[in-house]
């Protein structure tokens, strides 16, 4: 899948999503990597919230501040990230219908984070 045709996967998954999520979503980047770098790996190994993970690949990473942690009154104008990755999900997924729902997948776990909801309740609602 060439890089095109992932980040139109992960801009479909958004277009999927009902529009009042969409409009909950503030100050947030939805972006795409190739690969986790050290950091990214060694926050989700310390059970820091925030990753979907599938075997032993990050598929994905929530790094910020869930909108329950912002109710207690944080403001900051650095941009929470869900970072989305290329190449876990493609080892992990060879097939593309089941590549591009795995995406899909992906982008709604992080987004659950960036509300509030932890792994167990995410993988409770198939995410």
């Amino acid at each position: 899948m060439t890089d095109e045709e992932f980040e139109r996967a992960i801009e479909e998954a958004l277009d999927g999503m009902p529009e009042q999520f969409l409009d909950a979503l503030d100050n947030i980047a939805i972006v795409m990597q190739d690969e986790p770098d050290d950091d990214q790996i060694d926050a989700v190994a310390d059970d820091a919230p925030g990753g979907a993970v599938y075997g032993n690949e990050l598929l994905g990473l929530f790094d910020g501040l869930s909108l329950v942690e912002r109710a207690d009154g944080f403001d900051d104008d650095t941009p929470d990230v869900i970072t989305i990755f290329k190449g876990p999900h493609e080892r992990s997924f060879p097939e593309h219908a089941t590549l591009v729902a795995e995406i899909r997948k992906t982008v709604v776990h992080e987004i659950g984070h960036y509300f509030g909801l932890d792994d167990d309740r995410l993988h409770a609602m198939g995410y």
